[in-house]
């Protein structure tokens, strides 16, 4: 599913998918309070909220150079040119590409650019945004609501989640911290902001529309959806809840046109927060890897077994990984991992994901109507063949 700043992603069913920019605090860095996180409840009037948060939400430019492109500026057939999506580039940042033709008929090295949002977690200049904004760009700027601009470096991106840290050259910025997104309920008032169109510092407001949503974006699909209106360009901005907390990274929306009809989403900051946290720490998100091919568990192949419709099948155990080593076979159902009841695939992927590499599990499983245990070291995700 394609990710986006400035334009609309596509599914399946053909449905466009908008990305924003932002995401959001720095709660788990162990940052001081500011007057942001100390705003008030936001009640029926934003005001007060808004001038207290808006410091921390920054416009983010990014410009990237088409190399190996034929002198007549025209895309290679058939997909992006040389080592960069760039097809994808000039959709996802709102660039013309009529007839395969780069913007305004230019140079095969002609720079291009796009604009998404952020928001600053620490005083000294750490940014959270989209890993779809700032991925493989040669240039990154950041523009503070007051005016000032500065050269950002790219501290570490996840496109798994599809979050990334930059960092300015800066001291004494306003900046923002994450909340705690397990908390919210559907009905619940949430803020926006961002940098919808280019137009700059944008605010929005709506409610939680529903938690938990699932796009088959990836693994770590676990949406926020919201009614507050986010538009292309306002990837990588934050979620806010009544207190100035961030609760969600707006990452997405659902629409025919590109536009908002009132469909968003956002990465909670319970994920968010763990990522950012690591990406902080090293540039990179280490996950814990098991080794199978997993699929549901059906009805009938429950029903056969005398069991309730809750695990997950191994389909394959592949060869040389933690999971062969540990004696997992073809045709176990997963019931817990660590003493957590799996209900379905995603549950498995993300619990296995949330460790560490090196980190031991215990894993519950059904095998030929016995119950059974094994412990396993985990590998590391990223070993993981193609």
């Amino acid at each position: 599913m394609t990710r986006l700043a400035d334009h609309p992603r596509r599914v399946a069913t053909g449905i466009a998918l908008a990305a924003m920019v932002a995401t959001g605090g720095a709660v788990t860095l162990g940052q001081t309070a500011t007057p942001a996180e100390a705003a008030p409840t936001m009640g029926t009037d934003y005001v007060d909220l808004v001038k207290e948060l808006s410091p921390a939400v920054v416009t983010i430019e990014v410009t990237k150079t088409r190399q190996n492109a034929s002198m007549q500026g025209e895309m290679p057939q058939g997909g992006p040119g040389g080592d960069f999506p760039w097809e994808e580039f000039m959709k996802r940042f709102g660039m013309p590409n009529q007839g395969g033709q780069m913007p305004h008929g230019g140079a095969p090295s002609q720079p291009m650019q796009g604009a998404g949002t952020g928001f600053v977690i620490s005083e000294d200049g750490r940014i959270v945004t989209n890993a779809h904004v700032v991925s493989d760009a040669d240039e990154v700027t950041v523009t503070l609501e007051d005016g000032r601009e500065f050269e950002a470096e790219v501290l570490g991106v996840d496109e798994a989640t599809d979050l990334a840290v930059i960092e300015i050259d800066a001291d004494d910025l306003t900046h923002v911290s994450f909340g705690d997104s397990t908390t919210l309920q559907v009905g619940q008032n949430v803020i926006a902001m961002g940098n919808p169109f280019g137009l700059g510092n944008t605010v929005t407001t709506g409610i939680v529309s529903a938690l938990g949503r699932d796009l088959n974006a990836g693994p770590f699909d676990d949406f926020i959806q919201t009614d507050a209106a986010i538009n292309r360009g306002n990837s990588g901005g934050p979620l806010f809840n009544e207190q100035g907390q961030v609760v969600g990274v707006n990452t997405a929306i659902i629409s025919p046109t590109g536009g908002s009809v009132g469909i968003g989403f956002s990465v909670p900051s319970e994920l968010a927060s763990e990522v950012v946290a690591d990406l902080v720490d090293d540039g990179a998100v280490e996950r814990g890897w098991l080794g199978v091919q997993i699929k549901p568990l059906s009805e009938d192949v429950a029903r056969a077994l005398g069991f309730d419709n809750d695990g997950v099948m191994i389909e394959a155990v592949q060869d040389g990984t933690p999971a062969e080593e540990a004696g997992l076979e073809d045709g176990d159902i997963v019931t817990r991992v660590d003493g957590e009841e799996m209900t379905g695939p995603r549950d498995l992927t993300r619990a296995i994901a949330v460790k560490r590499p090196g980190a031991s599990v215990e894993i519950e499983v059904l095998r030929r109507g016995d119950a059974q245990t094994f412990t396993i070291e985990l590998g590391n995700r990223a070993d993981m063949p193609a």
